[in-house]
Protein backbone atom coordinates (compact mmCIF):
# COMPACT_ATOMS: atom_id res chain seq x y z
CA UNK A 1 0.00 0.00 0.00
CA UNK A 2 1.49 3.36 -1.01
CA UNK A 3 1.60 6.56 1.65
CA UNK A 4 -1.36 8.04 -0.13
CA UNK A 5 -3.35 5.51 0.50
CA UNK A 6 -2.22 4.89 4.37
CA UNK A 7 -3.51 8.68 4.53
CA UNK A 8 -6.48 8.36 2.82
CA UNK A 9 -7.26 4.98 4.99
CA UNK A 10 -6.40 6.64 8.39
CA UNK A 11 -8.70 9.92 7.18
CA UNK A 12 -11.73 7.28 6.57
CA UNK A 13 -11.73 5.44 10.07
CA UNK A 14 -12.35 2.28 11.13
CA UNK A 15 -16.43 2.79 10.61
CA UNK A 16 -15.66 3.70 7.37
CA UNK A 17 -13.62 0.65 6.37
CA UNK A 18 -16.12 -1.98 8.71
CA UNK A 19 -19.37 -0.48 6.66
CA UNK A 20 -17.12 -1.32 3.33
CA UNK A 21 -16.46 -4.59 4.22
CA UNK A 22 -19.56 -5.27 5.41
CA UNK A 23 -21.34 -4.08 2.24
CA UNK A 24 -19.05 -5.96 0.11
CA UNK A 25 -19.47 -9.01 2.02
CA UNK A 26 -23.10 -8.66 1.56
CA UNK A 27 -23.31 -8.35 -2.03
CA UNK A 28 -20.75 -11.53 -2.38
CA UNK A 29 -23.19 -13.45 0.09
CA UNK A 30 -26.25 -12.23 -1.80
CA UNK A 31 -24.43 -13.65 -5.03
CA UNK A 32 -23.69 -16.80 -3.82
CA UNK A 33 -26.86 -17.56 -2.59
CA UNK A 34 -28.17 -16.99 -5.97
CA UNK A 35 -26.00 -19.03 -7.38
CA UNK A 36 -26.40 -21.81 -5.71
CA UNK A 37 -30.48 -21.62 -6.52
CA UNK A 38 -29.22 -21.72 -10.31
CA UNK A 39 -30.50 -25.51 -11.49
CA UNK A 40 -27.12 -26.66 -13.72
CA UNK A 41 -29.73 -28.77 -15.98
CA UNK A 42 -31.38 -25.28 -17.02
CA UNK A 43 -28.02 -23.88 -18.51
CA UNK A 44 -27.08 -27.38 -20.03
CA UNK A 45 -30.46 -27.08 -21.55
CA UNK A 46 -29.51 -23.74 -22.98
CA UNK A 47 -25.69 -24.82 -23.95
CA UNK A 48 -27.26 -27.99 -25.78
CA UNK A 49 -29.68 -25.80 -27.87
CA UNK A 50 -27.66 -23.37 -28.76
CA UNK A 51 -25.09 -26.21 -30.12
CA UNK A 52 -27.64 -27.45 -32.53
CA UNK A 53 -28.47 -24.20 -33.67
CA UNK A 54 -24.16 -23.45 -34.16
CA UNK A 55 -24.15 -26.37 -35.47
CA UNK A 56 -26.77 -26.49 -38.46
CA UNK A 57 -25.35 -22.70 -39.08
CA UNK A 58 -28.22 -20.85 -37.57
CA UNK A 59 -27.78 -17.52 -36.15
CA UNK A 60 -27.33 -16.52 -32.05
CA UNK A 61 -29.16 -12.83 -31.92
CA UNK A 62 -28.69 -11.63 -27.96
CA UNK A 63 -30.24 -8.57 -26.53
CA UNK A 64 -30.70 -6.12 -23.78
CA UNK A 65 -31.05 -2.69 -21.83
CA UNK A 66 -28.63 -1.25 -19.72
CA UNK A 67 -26.34 -3.42 -17.81
CA UNK A 68 -28.05 -6.48 -19.57
CA UNK A 69 -27.17 -5.12 -23.02
CA UNK A 70 -23.47 -4.86 -21.88
CA UNK A 71 -24.04 -8.60 -20.76
CA UNK A 72 -25.34 -9.40 -24.23
CA UNK A 73 -22.48 -7.78 -25.83
CA UNK A 74 -19.96 -9.51 -23.78
CA UNK A 75 -21.80 -13.19 -24.56
CA UNK A 76 -21.78 -12.11 -28.28
CA UNK A 77 -17.89 -11.82 -28.18
CA UNK A 78 -17.69 -15.18 -26.52
CA UNK A 79 -19.79 -17.22 -28.39
CA UNK A 80 -18.06 -15.99 -31.82
CA UNK A 81 -14.60 -15.23 -30.54
CA UNK A 82 -13.55 -17.05 -27.12
CA UNK A 83 -15.14 -19.99 -28.20
CA UNK A 84 -12.28 -20.65 -30.47
CA UNK A 85 -9.83 -20.74 -27.74
CA UNK A 86 -6.37 -19.11 -27.33
CA UNK A 87 -4.73 -18.34 -28.99
CA UNK A 88 -7.98 -18.34 -31.56
CA UNK A 89 -7.88 -21.26 -34.38
CA UNK A 90 -8.05 -20.94 -37.82
CA UNK A 91 -9.88 -23.76 -38.21
CA UNK A 92 -12.91 -25.56 -37.34
CA UNK A 93 -16.40 -24.21 -36.95
CA UNK A 94 -17.11 -21.05 -35.77
CA UNK A 95 -20.49 -19.92 -33.95
CA UNK A 96 -22.57 -16.88 -35.36
CA UNK A 97 -23.63 -14.81 -32.89
CA UNK A 98 -24.96 -11.13 -33.22
CA UNK A 99 -26.09 -8.33 -30.53
CA UNK A 100 -28.83 -6.30 -32.16
CA UNK A 101 -28.05 -4.01 -28.81
CA UNK A 102 -24.65 -2.80 -30.25
CA UNK A 103 -25.12 -0.69 -33.17
CA UNK A 104 -26.39 2.73 -32.42
CA UNK A 105 -26.93 3.89 -36.04
CA UNK A 106 -29.28 0.87 -36.48
CA UNK A 107 -30.93 0.85 -32.65
CA UNK A 108 -31.63 4.65 -32.81
CA UNK A 109 -32.95 4.72 -36.57
CA UNK A 110 -36.01 2.31 -35.42
CA UNK A 111 -36.30 3.76 -31.95
CA UNK A 112 -36.74 7.28 -33.79
CA UNK A 113 -39.27 5.96 -36.56
CA UNK A 114 -41.13 3.22 -34.75
CA UNK A 115 -40.43 3.79 -30.44
CA UNK A 116 -38.01 2.27 -28.60
CA UNK A 117 -40.38 -0.19 -27.58
CA UNK A 118 -39.62 -1.89 -31.59
CA UNK A 119 -36.33 -1.36 -31.52
CA UNK A 120 -35.23 -5.10 -31.12
CA UNK A 121 -38.11 -6.51 -32.61
CA UNK A 122 -37.32 -5.04 -36.46
CA UNK A 123 -33.87 -6.07 -36.47
CA UNK A 124 -35.21 -9.29 -35.57
CA UNK A 125 -37.72 -9.50 -37.74
CA UNK A 126 -34.79 -9.00 -40.44
CA UNK A 127 -32.52 -11.20 -39.59
CA UNK A 128 -33.81 -14.35 -37.97
CA UNK A 129 -35.58 -17.13 -39.49
CA UNK A 130 -36.15 -20.69 -38.27
CA UNK A 131 -33.54 -22.39 -36.72
CA UNK A 132 -31.94 -19.59 -35.55
CA UNK A 133 -31.99 -18.56 -31.72
CA UNK A 134 -32.61 -15.24 -29.54
CA UNK A 135 -31.76 -14.83 -26.70
CA UNK A 136 -32.83 -12.16 -24.15
CA UNK A 137 -31.68 -10.67 -20.95
CA UNK A 138 -33.85 -8.85 -18.88
CA UNK A 139 -33.80 -8.51 -15.03
CA UNK A 140 -37.50 -7.99 -14.56
CA UNK A 141 -38.68 -9.82 -17.51
CA UNK A 142 -41.04 -7.23 -18.66
CA UNK A 143 -38.84 -4.20 -20.62
CA UNK A 144 -41.31 -3.91 -23.84
CA UNK A 145 -38.56 -3.95 -25.76
CA UNK A 146 -37.83 -7.07 -24.69
CA UNK A 147 -41.05 -8.79 -24.44
CA UNK A 148 -41.65 -7.00 -28.15
CA UNK A 149 -38.15 -9.18 -29.60
CA UNK A 150 -39.30 -12.03 -27.68
CA UNK A 151 -42.64 -12.07 -29.64
CA UNK A 152 -40.86 -11.36 -32.90
CA UNK A 153 -38.59 -14.06 -32.98
CA UNK A 154 -41.14 -16.38 -32.14
CA UNK A 155 -43.26 -14.84 -35.07
CA UNK A 156 -39.81 -15.78 -37.15
CA UNK A 157 -39.72 -19.46 -35.92
CA UNK A 158 -36.54 -18.78 -34.13
CA UNK A 159 -35.82 -20.16 -30.49
CA UNK A 160 -36.34 -18.06 -27.55
CA UNK A 161 -33.92 -18.13 -24.55
CA UNK A 162 -34.78 -15.93 -21.73
CA UNK A 163 -32.19 -14.59 -18.84
CA UNK A 164 -34.25 -13.23 -16.14
CA UNK A 165 -34.70 -12.49 -12.71
CA UNK A 166 -37.60 -13.11 -9.68
CA UNK A 167 -40.27 -11.45 -11.82
CA UNK A 168 -39.51 -12.47 -15.02
CA UNK A 169 -42.71 -14.30 -15.35
CA UNK A 170 -44.12 -12.55 -18.50
CA UNK A 171 -40.71 -13.50 -20.60
CA UNK A 172 -40.51 -17.04 -19.36
CA UNK A 173 -43.80 -17.61 -21.03
CA UNK A 174 -43.12 -16.71 -24.62
CA UNK A 175 -39.10 -18.32 -24.40
CA UNK A 176 -38.83 -21.99 -25.04
CA UNK A 177 -35.83 -21.80 -22.41
CA UNK A 178 -35.00 -19.94 -19.32
CA UNK A 179 -33.21 -19.28 -16.43
CA UNK A 180 -34.81 -17.57 -13.29
CA UNK A 181 -32.55 -16.02 -11.41
CA UNK A 182 -34.65 -16.20 -8.09
CA UNK A 183 -33.56 -12.14 -7.19
CA UNK A 184 -34.84 -8.55 -7.29
CA UNK A 185 -31.15 -7.17 -6.84
CA UNK A 186 -30.09 -5.74 -10.08
CA UNK A 187 -26.35 -6.13 -9.60
CA UNK A 188 -26.69 -9.71 -8.39
CA UNK A 189 -29.19 -10.77 -11.29
CA UNK A 190 -26.58 -9.06 -13.65
CA UNK A 191 -24.06 -10.94 -12.29
CA UNK A 192 -25.20 -14.52 -12.14
CA UNK A 193 -26.44 -13.85 -16.02
CA UNK A 194 -22.66 -13.04 -17.20
CA UNK A 195 -21.67 -16.39 -15.10
CA UNK A 196 -24.38 -17.64 -17.12
CA UNK A 197 -22.69 -16.51 -20.28
CA UNK A 198 -19.49 -17.88 -19.25
CA UNK A 199 -20.63 -21.32 -18.51
CA UNK A 200 -22.56 -21.60 -21.90
CA UNK A 201 -19.07 -20.10 -23.61
CA UNK A 202 -17.11 -22.84 -21.76
CA UNK A 203 -19.14 -25.71 -22.92
CA UNK A 204 -19.00 -24.88 -26.20
CA UNK A 205 -15.50 -24.16 -26.80
CA UNK A 206 -15.23 -27.40 -26.13
CA UNK A 207 -17.79 -29.24 -28.18
CA UNK A 208 -16.84 -26.91 -31.45
CA UNK A 209 -13.20 -27.71 -32.34
CA UNK A 210 -15.13 -31.23 -33.07
CA UNK A 211 -17.33 -30.38 -35.33
CA UNK A 212 -17.45 -29.24 -38.72
CA UNK A 213 -19.62 -26.71 -40.16
CA UNK A 214 -22.85 -27.54 -41.82
CA UNK A 215 -25.69 -26.34 -43.00
CA UNK A 216 -29.22 -26.14 -41.75
CA UNK A 217 -29.87 -29.53 -44.22
CA UNK A 218 -27.41 -31.27 -42.01
CA UNK A 219 -25.16 -30.85 -45.37
CA UNK A 220 -21.91 -29.29 -45.66
CA UNK A 221 -21.92 -26.21 -47.78
CA UNK A 222 -20.53 -26.62 -51.04
CA UNK A 223 -17.70 -24.68 -51.59
CA UNK A 224 -18.39 -22.25 -54.27
CA UNK A 225 -15.60 -20.91 -56.69
CA UNK A 226 -16.22 -18.18 -59.02
CA UNK A 227 -14.80 -18.76 -62.92
CA UNK A 228 -13.07 -16.52 -64.08
CA UNK A 229 -14.25 -15.27 -67.47
CA UNK A 230 -13.56 -17.29 -70.54
CA UNK A 231 -11.31 -16.32 -73.04
CA UNK A 232 -13.09 -18.44 -75.75
CA UNK A 233 -16.39 -17.91 -77.74
CA UNK A 234 -19.29 -20.18 -77.78
CA UNK A 235 -17.49 -21.03 -81.15
CA UNK A 236 -14.62 -23.25 -79.58
CA UNK A 237 -13.17 -19.47 -81.33
CA UNK A 238 -11.06 -17.03 -78.71
CA UNK A 239 -12.46 -13.90 -78.61
CA UNK A 240 -12.01 -10.64 -80.22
Amino acid sequence: MSRSERRAGSRAGPPRREAAHAGVTAHLDRLRGCLATVAPQEIAAIAQRLERVAASGGLILLAGNGGSAATAAHMALDLSKSTLGRPPRERGARIRALCVSDSSPVLTAWANDCGYERAFAEQIRTVARPGDAVVLLSVSGASPSIVAAARAARAAGAAVIALTGARGRMLRRLSDLAVVVPSDDYQVVEDVHLAIGHALTGYLAGAFPRRAWRGSDGRKPALRVARPPSSRSRSGRPSP
